[in-house]
């Protein structure tokens, strides 16, 4: 099951497993109030969040990491990401309103993509993470095997027609599609059934 929430510009995601959910994406740095009151609408609590993906590491994705990794949510990174976990840090630093903290890698658990299928069914959730990196190199999608994916900010399959020549976005879709999926979640607009 897919819940999504809608609490300032970024679309997220929670899938609940058999002992928990994996949130996918955060919003921006500063907007914790509104998520837990997302969380509140949905009865859930933070306590019941395992892990936290992000789909990549841009401010808009992972402003909150760092707060959910205080309150005991585990940072779930595919090995394709690590070089990117800082990508925001210079960003948030402008603003010191936001108090934002660096993300703690060291307390990430790292999988490959190729280990995300059993990595996930652990969770009692069936799927798997591919990287789609057209968007940016760490850019990654988790697709189910219910026919949901969820795809971050990879640009969307309406538009592609007009992106002729961009290979890897047609190779990310091509991957994608693959799957044979039949709804497909975006971070900054709305599902598309196919």
């Amino acid at each position: 099951m897919v819940t999504k929430l809608k609490y300032g510009n970024t679309n997220t995601f929670l899938l609940q497993g058999k002992s928990g959910y994996l949130l996918v994406d955060t919003d921006y740095a500063g907007t914790m109030p509104a998520f837990y009151a997302a969380l509140k609408k949905q009865n859930i609590k933070v306590s019941e969040i395992l892990y936290v993906l992000a789909t990549h590491y841009h401010p808009d994705h992972i402003g909150l990491v760092s707060e959910l990794m205080k309150q005991g949510v585990k940072l779930l990174v595919a090995d394709t990401q690590c070089a990117q976990i800082h990508f925001s840090d210079e960003i948030f630093s402008r603003d010191k309103r936001l108090n934002y903290e660096p993300i703690k890698e060291g307390a990430a658990t790292v999988i490959s993509c190729l280990a995300s299928r059993q990595f996930l069914k652990d969770m009692g959730i069936e799927g798997e993470i591919i990287a789609t990196t057209s968007h940016s190199e760490d850019s990654i999608s988790l697709v189910l095997d219910n026919g949901v994916c969820l795809v971050g900010d990879l640009e969307p399959v309406d538009y592609l027609a007009a992106y002729e020549e961009n290979v890897k976005l047609k190779a990310d879709w091509e991957k994608v599609l693959g799957y044979k999926p039949k709804l497909i979640y975006y971070a900054h607009a709305n599902e598309k059934k196919l």
